[in-house]
């Protein structure tokens, strides 16, 4: 793959990274970065695979595979100054613009060009985002190629695009809700006694032990919950308060009003 991103902030930087980490296993031949100013990806100038430039087009001219890593009010302008160029056998649109539907790119582009949609979150950066992909029906013998990307920086899930809305509020907006969680953990864990540094770490830790159980058993949350439940243990004491003062259905409440939200927008 020759592959451009176009609008290389946070997002498509960490993008970019994940792909120059895994160059072989995706098939990068190519890699055109583009932003307005240059400046600060002139790191990137020994690496030979990569090309910066403050040129979409030029870009787009000289790749298969288009990263569109703008923000999302930005992305129907740069449709238009780049529609011209993209041939339908030979591109294939790559968009990771919050909101914006495939219906909304394919109407900018020529009729029969391959659109996809991606949403992966913050934790991209560090290579452990769920990354959520949808595609029009042309692009769908090409869907692999964008889960090639994207299971570089953590791991894919193909949905109905009409899930898409919700999947932002689970995956990208999940992330502050689980940052919260971590924080009212460490909270109480300082109010047990242990220093702030220590409490966080605490909660950090356990988070990540307890997603990984999880990953690696396959297994219920509710099967690792009886493992660690003793009878008339502190465990089941503590997990009862909580249920008791609306945990699960406070997290349900903020899920739903969040998806609201987002449909409002």
């Amino acid at each position: 793959m020759k592959i451009a991103i176009i609008g290389v902030g946070n997002l498509g930087y960490s993008i970019a990274v994940g792909i120059l980490g895994q160059k072989k296993e995706i098939g990068c031949k190519s890699l055109y970065l583009t932003k307005r100013n240059t400046s600060s990806l002139n790191h990137f100038d020994k690496v030979s695979l990569i090309k910066t430039t403050t040129d979409n087009r030029r870009a787009v001219k000289y790749s298969d595979v288009i990263i569109l890593a703008v923000q999302p009010t930005q992305l129907m302008e740069v449709l238009k100054e780049i529609r011209d160029l993209i041939d339908p056998k030979k591109h294939i649109i790559i968009s990771v613009a919050t909101g914006r539907k495939i219906s909304d790119i394919e109407a900018l582009l020529p009729q029969g060009v391959p659109v996809i949609r991606c949403m992966p979150n913050t934790a991209i950066s560090v290579g452990q985002s769920m990354t959520c992909i949808s595609a029009n029906e042309v692009a769908q013998a090409n869907v692999h190629k964008a889960k090639s990307i994207f299971n570089a920086l953590g791991e894919t899930m193909c949905i109905e695009e009409s899930l898409m809305q919700a999947a932002t509020v689970i995956c990208a907006s999940g992330i502050a809700f689980w940052m919260r969680l971590i924080r009212a953990t460490t909270q109480g864990a300082v109010q047990l006694g242990f220093h702030s540094e220590e409490a966080q770490k605490l909660s950090m830790q356990t988070c990540l032990g307890a997603a990984s159980l999880l990953i690696d058993s396959q297994s219920h949350p509710e099967q690792e919950i009886d493992k660690v439940t003793t009878p008339s243990g502190c465990t089941i004491e503590g997990l009862n308060e909580m249920e008791h003062q609306g945990l699960s259905s406070s997290i349900i409440k903020g899920l739903v009003t969040s998806y609201e939200k987002i449909n409002q927008i």
